[in-house]
């Protein structure tokens, strides 16, 4: 189970490099794919809405009890976490609105992902060194289990389906290692 959620972290951090490259290639002044990018914030989204409840849940019950003295850590988690997605809507908002050719200034746009992708990658970080290391040492499998089924059905199955409709996202993906956050 631990794997699973490693790999999940994974796949997310690469999610994020290539939200990160999109806003390189704004940075220097050029137009990225606008639809690759709505592709890659809807999924974070749909993933964000489907896998932080039921995670922060179990994590925050089980801690209560068997490591209280780490409650705090998993209360600032989620409440980081939570502090991402009106961020990210935002950028889905900002992203509809280019697709639909209305004007937005697109150095704002370049500055709000890249707030977004540190503020992102800083929770990832906080996941790897501080909730991997809880989760391995205070829960039992049963406790596994139920963050098994907590895990969003189909979440692989929408991976797949990205890749598939955008080869430039699979070969990003496929090509690159999981970028440290």
């Amino acid at each position: 189970m631990l794997n699973q959620l490693r790999l999940d972290h994974a796949n997310m951090a690469r999610m994020l490099h290539v939200l990160q490259l999109k806003q390189k290639t704004l940075a220097v002044g050029e137009r990225p794919n606008f639809q690759l990018m709505r592709e890659v914030v809807d999924y974070i989204l749909a993933y964000m809405e489907g896998f932080a409840a039921p995670l922060e849940r179990i994590c925050v019950d089980r801690l209560e009890t068997k490591a209280p003295e780490h409650l705090a850590l998993m209360e600032q988690m989620a409440s980081d976490y939570l502090k991402l997605k009106p961020r990210l809507q935002q950028l889905s908002d900002n992203i509809d609105t280019i697709l639909m050719d209305n004007i937005l200034p697109m150095d704002r746009f370049a500055e709000d992902l890249g707030d977004y992708l540190e503020a992102h990658r800083a929770y990832l970080r906080h996941e790897r060194e501080g909730l991997f290391p809880l989760i391995d040492q205070h829960f039992t499998q049963e406790d596994m289990q139920e963050l098994l089924h907590a895990l969003p059905e189909g979440a692989e199955q929408d991976l797949e389906r990205l890749q598939q409709a955008y080869p430039e996202l699979y070969a990003e993906l496929r090509g690159a290692e999981v970028p440290p956050v």
